[in-house]
């Protein structure tokens, strides 16, 4: 799997759409889900064990991947393409979540019984991500705003304002850029 930039990792209960949306390097174009069982292969590794794909699944998760990359760039001040919004709209009406209660009164939600391959997928993302917006941490999770990079970090920064995965690096290029532009 392709390691993550210099950032730590996003918390718990972000850390499967981090690692989902990473399993591609766009600057070194790398991508970590090239065949059905490097998909099986990381869903086991992320507390999905038993799911099974085929190309058409492995399609699907890598527009997912891309329509949920857009999202955290969103994070960051871009809009979400139509296509992207459509495509995540889709995919989360075949995956259903329920409402499961606890005897404290505590609410979750979680992925419905007996889904599979996608739909399972999906609905963990989904119950994962509706987890982080109940915590406030879903806006922190962002796409690097380089272009070539759009890695996907957690941003700690105490304002919450950071623009890139890493400031050593694309954040840097950005400053060469300016400045060059400048002079």
């Amino acid at each position: 799997m392709i390691q993550p930039g210099e950032r730590t990792p996003a918390p718990e209960p972000l850390v499967l759409v981090q690692d989902l949306v990473n399993t591609v390097d766009l600057e070194m174009e790398q991508d970590a889900l090239t065949r059905p069982a490097e998909l099986s292969t990381f869903c086991a590794d992320h507390g999905l064990p038993g799911l099974r794909f085929d190309w058409d699944d492995l399609e699907q998760v890598v527009t997912l991947r891309e329509a949920v990359r857009d999202v955290c760039q969103a994070h960051a001040g871009v809009d979400v393409p139509a296509q992207s919004l459509a495509v995540l709209d889709r995919l989360l009406a075949e995956a259903p979540l329920r409402l499961a209660l606890s005897a404290d009164g505590g609410a979750t939600v979680r992925p419905a019984e007996g889904l599979r391959n996608v739909h399972a997928l999906v609905a963990q993302l989904a119950a994962d991500i509706t987890a982080s917006v109940a915590a406030g941490t879903w806006p922190r999770l962002k796409a690097c705003a380089a272009d070539t990079c759009r890695w996907v970090y957690y941003d700690r920064s105490p304002a919450g304002r950071s623009r890139w995965c890493t400031m050593s690096l694309c954040g840097a290029r950005n400053k060469m850029r300016k400045y060059r532009a400048r002079t």
